[in-house]
């Protein structure tokens, strides 16, 4: 429970000697805040909640060399936050970046299409056999990650990150092979 006398110069010096109930209370104080301000910056609740949680660790990490301009860390926080959910930001733009277009041009020669087909069809055979069947089922049959999941046993957060980690690795085998 946060005690309404304790300043926010104490909470910062407290977190510096190490004490994770005193970062407790600086979260119950501020997050809220940071997560509305989050959302003007960045657009899923994931990416709000990384921003958030990047925040905090920052706070945790800098509290021992942290001199407070003003009588509040808020306006600090905001500045860290603000940076935090940039970088969110743009690692989700670079993402998108190098994701396949949903309509691609197909190759006017069947035979030429075959054989782009064959290699990546041969590295998704290659994926060990759990990936392999997440890349059938949400990348060639269209299933959702969720569906898949409960398909295979999995969680959710486990197939995402077994897809991600898949589409990387054919991303680099497209242009490797594309030269």
């Amino acid at each position: 429970m946060e005690t309404r006398t304790e300043t926010d110069e104490q909470l910062v010096r407290a977190i510096g000697h190490g004490d994770q109930q005193a970062l407790a209370r600086a979260f119950d104080r501020y997050a809220a805040t940071l997560t509305r301000y989050a959302w003007a910056v960045v657009e899923s609740r994931p990416d709000v909640e990384e921003a958030v949680q990047d925040s905090f660790l920052t706070l945790w990490q800098r509290a021992s060399t942290l001199e407070l301009p003003a009588d509040t860390m808020l306006p600090w926080l905001l500045v860290v936050c603000r940076n935090h959910a940039l970088n969110v930001g743009r690692k989700q733009a670079r993402r998108r970046g190098v994701e396949l277009p949903e309509e691609l041009p197909a190759p006017d020669d069947h035979a030429e299409a075959a054989e782009r087909l064959r290699w990546v069809r041969d590295e998704i055979a290659a994926l060990p056999e759990t990936d392999r069947r997440i890349c059938e089922l949400c990348l060639l049959e269209g299933h959702s990650y969720a569906e898949a999941a409960q398909l295979l046993g999995l969680s959710v957060g486990a197939v995402t990150q077994r897809v991600a980690r898949s589409r990387a690795r054919l991303r680099k085998a497209v242009m490797h092979d594309e030269h």
